[in-house]
């Protein structure tokens, strides 16, 4: 039989057919060769395992035909899209005949590659040129892109070397399916040290380390925002709490407001009845009952009694830009009784309100007159509603309508936060002057005594703005958002008053201290967003900070008068142990208010 004879020797690569010379051509990008036969083109499949070959070199027509439909399949097999189970054939795609065994073992090994250059060779070849993508080799390529360190690089021109089998060579295909094969991953020591070297792409060996690390890192976040979230809502609870048991019973209000109102009444009838300097005098009711941010009990209230004036002149007294002197220009004014030297005396003025609002609360055996404080510019008057002691600040006041002083203008910056239109509005109100002086009254100054100067009082712009806080005319109203300004200050006159308790030595902090505060944080937080209710902690945290900073630099400018400090004369020591002490009930998440 043919076929099973002894095998001869290859011819050479180059054989005369009948018909015409056949040239080979090799695409080792593209996995398959070309023969031309007499012009004609077909693409040829490396040879299978078990695909058979023609008996002799002169093949008969219909052999050609049958051997280019053979062709046709195996491109169509090329086509195909590649997949990723790429087998090796086995060792040595042999032909089934004897008589043309050699001369296709000839052929195959033509159309194979070529048996590969040394190392050195093949590495500057891999470098200098890319080869197109071939079927099956598309995830190879993709993890060689991920891991070009050297070490790598060798290991797969390693794996690529062709090997021997019983002394012969192995066939070229089987070497170029290895070619294809997913390259092994480096060892795990040069992946670290290539990593620390220098610093590549992800390689395979350190891609779950790196998924470990960024799945690690977020857990401790969301574990510190827990935590954070839960000490949030600790506070939000504990202010919420606090705010509630800070509310006044509309019962209460009522009744308070009832007995106070009736006394200023009959206050007015007097002075218009018994005096002459005193008979236009115009109630203005202020202080934080009617601002809507007293707390706890309603036992404090003021009330402004203003005589209006045209024009007076206002000059500097003292260093802090806080107190003034007055002197009344033009017209028949009966204020001028008070006036020295061009110069409205306070001290005496203040006398004689005193002394009739005495004769007056005659009439109320349940109203005392308490005694007078030096510099304080009310008389105050105490009585007693439902067991809670109730103290009323009668106020004696001038009303100037004239522009504001020069010195305000650098102050009430509002037209960010309530707009320029508001901010011109108030601007062409009047303004007050309230006879107060600080220390001792007979000091003197430019010929001018303590005890008869005077300060400026915005009381009733103030009283408007916090009534109509919001950038928007619809905040806190019931169709509107609710904000929580009002609030923070409540919590913040709260702290203050228990740390006043607490210890003696902050008796010269103040409630309108913490006002003033909330006033320029308004303005530099102007939107109602920035004071949502849902944010009660966080606004209420920020105005602490705002707070403690003041103290820090022992300066609080006037909201209206920038000039002039609202912790002047205070002993810096007390207002940085003031700011540490309310530092202390932040850090501990204000057991201050847990106690009361």
């Amino acid at each position: 039989m043919t076929g099973r004879g002894r095998p001869r020797k290859a011819a050479t690569p180059k054989t005369d057919c009948a018909k015409g010379k056949t040239t080979t051509a090799e695409y080792p990008e593209n996995g398959f060769t070309e023969e031309k036969h007499n012009a004609t083109t077909t693409e040829q499949k490396p040879k299978g395992r078990n695909q058979k070959t023609p008996n002799s070199t002169n093949e008969k027509s219909s052999e050609q035909s049958s051997q280019k439909k053979k062709t046709k399949n195996f491109t169509e097999e090329i086509n195909k899209p590649p997949t990723d189970d790429t087998k090796a054939p086995s060792r040595g795609s042999r032909a089934t005949t004897g008589a043309g065994k050699s001369k296709e073992k000839s052929e195959v090994e033509l159309t194979k590659p070529q048996p590969e250059t040394p190392k050195d060779k093949t590495q500057d070849s891999a470098t200098a040129t890319k080869p197109k993508k071939r079927p099956g080799t598309a995830k190879s390529e993709e993890k060689t892109k991920t891991t070009q360190p050297e070490d790598t690089t060798k290991t797969s021109i390693k794996s690529t070397k062709p090997k021997t089998w019983a002394g012969k060579d192995k066939s070229k295909e089987k070497s170029e399916v290895e070619l294809t094969k997913p390259q092994p991953e480096t060892p795990k020591d040069k992946t670290q040290d290539s990593a620390t070297a220098t610093k590549p792409k992800k390689r395979p060996g350190t891609a779950k380390s790196e998924e470990k690390t960024k799945t690690t890192q977020p857990e401790d976040t969301t574990k510190t925002s827990i935590k954070s979230t839960k000490t949030c809502a600790t506070v939000d609870s504990l202010l919420s709490t606090t705010l509630e048991t800070l509310k006044i019973k509309k019962r209460d209000k009522s009744d308070t407001s009832e007995v106070v109102n009736n006394l200023i009444k009959h206050i007015i009838k007097h002075l218009k009845k018994n005096t002459c300097c005193f008979t236009t005098a115009e109630p203005l009711k202020t202080g934080s009952y009617y601002e809507n941010l007293k707390i706890s009990k309603p036992d404090e209230f003021d009330v402004m009694l203003s005589i209006e004036v045209d024009r007076v002149k206002i000059e500097p007294f003292g260093d802090n830009r806080a107190f003034y002197s007055v002197a009344l220009k033009r017209g028949n004014n009966p204020l001028k009784k008070f006036q020295d030297d061009d110069i409205l005396c306070a001290s005496e003025m203040l006398t004689e309100f005193r002394d009739e609002v005495k004769k007056c609360v005659k009439a109320f055996p349940d109203w005392t007159v308490t005694r007078k404080k030096p510099g304080c510019p009310a008389v105050t008057l105490t009585t007693t509603v439902q067991s809670v002691i109730i103290s009323l600040d009668v106020v004696l006041s001038i009303k100037v309508r004239t522009s504001w002083p020069a010195f305000t203008q650098q102050g009430f910056q509002i037209q960010g936060w309530l707009g320029t239109k508001v901010k011109q509005d108030y601007k062409r109100q009047q303004y007050y002057l309230v006879p107060k002086y600080e220390g001792r009254g007979a000091v003197e100054h430019d010929g001018v005594l303590a005890k008869d100067a005077w300060r400026v009082s915005f009381s009733h712009v103030e009283k408007g703005i916090l009534l109509n806080h919001g950038s928007e005319k619809t905040c806190c109203e019931r169709e509107g958002q609710r904000c929580c300004r009002k609030e923070c200050l409540k919590l913040l006159k709260h702290l203050l008053s228990l740390l006043k308790e607490r210890e003696a030595s902050f008796e010269k902090f103040y409630s309108y201290q913490a006002k003033t505060t909330l006033l320029h944080a308004c303005s530099s937080r102007g939107k109602d967003s920035d004071w949502s209710a849902s944010s009660l902690s966080r606004c209420f945290l920020q105005l602490l900070e705002d707070f403690m900073g003041h103290l820090e630099r022992c300066v609080l400018p006037n909201f209206f008068i920038p000039d002039q400090n609202l912790l002047f004369g205070i002993d810096k020591t007390k207002c940085l142990r003031l700011a540490r002490c309310i530092k202390e009930e932040c850090d501990n998440g204000f057991p201050i208010f847990r106690l009361n």
